[in-house]
C-alpha cells in the first residue's frame, strides 16, 4: 500500500507496553488489533461521539471484516503514530483505512469495514451528525491499495 492519501488523518500515538511483547520482544500480532481498536474508539471522542455516548443513541459500530500486512516488528517501548482515514462511506458502512509507523517506519497497514447497527445488532443508517465528521477525514482507495492494508491505534489529528 502506497502512503496514505492526502487528506484530513487522525492521529493516535502509543509507547509499547511490556504487555503487547512476546518473549522474543516483539509486538504479538493480534495485539495490533487492540491498538486499532483503541485508535478507533480516540478517533470517535476526537471528533465529539465518544463510544458510549452513540451507544446511549442506540448506535454501535461492528467490525465485519478486517485486513492487516505485517511490515516490520514493533517492539518494546517503541513510541508508534496510528493514522486513521476513512473510505467507502456509504449510508451504513464504511471502511478505516490505517497504518502504524514508527518514526518513518511504516510497521503495520490495515483496512478495517465497519457497519452502523442498533444495540439490539439491526442494521441502521450513521447518524446524520456523524456523516460530514466522517466526511472530513474520507479519502478514495483502491480496493488493490486496502488488499495491503493492516489496523490502527488511537487519538491526535493532524
Amino acid at each position: 500500500m502506497a502512503a496514505m492519501p492526502e487528506r484530513r488523518v487522525f492521529t493516535h500515538r502509543l509507547r509499547v507496553t511490556y504487555t503487547h511483547c512476546t518473549i522474543g520482544n516483539h509486538v504479538y500480532y493480534a495485539r495490533y488489533l487492540d491498538m486499532l481498536e483503541t485508535a478507533r474508539g480516540e478517533f470517535f471522542r476526537a471528533i465529539g461521539f465518544p463510544c458510549l455516548a452513540l451507544q446511549e443513541r442506540d448506535t454501535v459500530f461492528q467490525v465485519t471484516e478486517c485486513s492487516l500486512k505485517y511490515l516490520k516488528p514493533a517492539h518494546y517501548d517503541d513510541e508508534l503514530e496510528i493514522r486513521i482515514q476513512v473510505s467507502d462511506l456509504r449510508k451504513v458502512r464504511f471502511r478505516f483505512v490505517s497504518e502504524i509507523l514508527r518514526g518513518s517506519d511504516r510497521l503495520v497497514e490495515s483496512a478495517t469495514v465497519m457497519v452502523s447497527v442498533s444495540t439490539h445488532e439491526k442494521p441502521k443508517r450513521i447518524p446524520e451528525e456523524l456523516l460530514p465528521l466522517l466526511q472530513l477525514y474520507s479519502v478514495e482507495v483502491s480496493d488493490q491499495n486496502l488488499a495491503a492494508a493492516a489496523p490502527a491505534s488511537s487519538a491526535e489529528r493532524t
